[in-house]
């Protein structure tokens, strides 16, 4: 019987354990990928026609909202609606994962499609189980505990980039592909461990037996759209992100144009960056609830706009190295705050009975800001009113980010959400 409760009701510590182990999975083999074949596709002789493609590879995370309705709706009530998914992604994706280990495709130029195919389900599984955690975690967390668990989802990002893109990376040169591979196949698999023994409850306690929505399939994707003030919402979001990530994106390129070497770039924002964005995901986590959501909105994203306007320094002829790493490590740290604080938010706007696709479709708008979008077409403003054109119109954005907040967050969140801390 004691089991029994302790499953059933967890601790916040098993609950934010269970949520490291199965954010942190899902983001170290798309990491890996992501580092590792451009470079090794390129050793092997593939044409930079190919290599490009591999963008395509971020489509999953873009249109999981098409399919996130499915998650909601089909479940194993047994194991639990979204645990049951969950083992069943995660599976996929360790056996995925050994099988891409095998692929001769590294070793011949013509092998490698299939490799991309391969590594496209991973990156798709990936991604479908990230709905399913996300739904989870809407329904796992208490709103008071809500801050903590996005600080823990938005540093397992950063820790699968140190994990995948950076300590795998120093393996593969060691132990090859194939045992690089299984290791992640073999991490991916001990992930799921915390997840077994939590006995999911959504089925009677967040609503009654047989009471899950049997919606249509549009009826239930575009629930959301249907909100009053979701709208706006959603346009926010794309706002609040745009800003700081075309600032991003134009500042590696800057760096090389400095005259740093790859290995300084890499340090500074691959492992310096990357502990910078879960120190700063951590003290979000620890800071929104005193804060509460709007003002934490607020003063996060001023020092977003901050952060960013700081990256235009080296433009002006500010190019010390510790300034370089000020300037880099600062807006990553800044960038994790404000998203951290955005993540809760978004989570409190879902209703728990669909909340794979109500969170997966602001997740979708979020990806849209943070990857496309106007980040897409940062260099061709680049190329037209330089690196301090870039992050001057990216400093604009975040502040008109901020002065939208009391007005559209307020709005919305009075009809959107009942977290009184609001």
């Amino acid at each position: 019987m004691r089991d029994s409760q302790f499953t059933a009701f967890p601790s916040s510590a098993f609950k934010f354990l269970l949520l490291t182990s199965l954010y942190t999975s899902q983001f170290i083999p798309s990491a890996f990928f992501f580092q590792a074949l451009p470079i090794i596709l390129r050793q092997r002789g593939e044409s930079l026609e190919t290599i490009g493609l591999l963008g395509l590879l971020t489509l999953p995370w873009m249109l999981k909202f098409l399919w996130a309705p499915l998650i909601d709706r089909y479940g194993w009530q047994r194991w639990g609606h979204y645990k049951s998914w969950i083992i069943l992604l995660q599976s996929l994706m360790v056996l995925t994962l050994i099988v891409c280990g095998t692929l001769p495709a590294l070793d011949t130029i013509g092998g490698s499609p299939l490799l991309l195919q391969g590594v496209f389900l991973v990156v798709l599984l990936a991604a479908t189980q990230d709905i399913a955690t996300d739904a989870l975690a809407v329904n796992l967390l208490t709103p008071e505990e809500r801050g903590w668990g996005n600080g823990i989802q938005s540093a397992g990002r950063a820790i699968g980039g140190i994990l995948g893109g950076g300590i795998m990376l120093l393996l593969l040169n060691r132990l090859g592909w194939q045992t690089s591979v299984w290791m992640l196949a073999g991490f991916t698999l001990l992930a799921l461990l915390p997840l077994f023994p939590y006995r999911e409850m959504n089925s009677n306690v967040i609503y009654s037996a047989g009471d899950r929505p049997r919606s249509s399939y549009l009826k239930t994707l575009t629930a959301f759209l249907y909100r009053p003030q979701a709208i706006p919402w959603l346009g926010f979001i794309l706002l609040y992100v745009t800003g700081s990530s075309m600032a991003a994106t134009m500042f590696r390129p800057l760096l090389v144009d400095l005259g740093l070497s790859m290995a300084n770039i890499g340090w500074m924002t691959g492992i310096v960056g990357s502990l910078a964005a879960i120190i700063g995901s951590f003290l979000a986590g620890a800071l929104i609830r005193p804060l509460g959501r709007r003002r934490s909105l607020v003063v996060f994203g001023v020092l977003q706009a901050i952060a960013v306007l700081a990256l235009a320094l080296p433009t002006l002829g500010y190019r010390d190295p510790l300034l370089l790493y000020v300037v880099s490590t600062g807006e990553v740290f800044a960038r994790s705050l404000a998203n951290t604080a955005l993540f809760t938010v978004m989570m409190d706007k879902c209703d728990p009975k669909i909340a794979g696709s109500d969170y997966t479709l602001q997740s979708s708008v979020f990806i849209v800001g943070h990857q496309v979008g106007i980040p897409a077409v940062s260099g061709f403003i680049a190329a037209k009113l330089g690196y301090f054109g870039v992050f001057a119109i990216g400093f604009v954005i975040c502040c008109i980010s901020v002065a939208l907040i009391p007005k559209v967050v307020k709005r919305s969140q009075a009809r959107l959400s009942t977290n009184p801390e609001i």
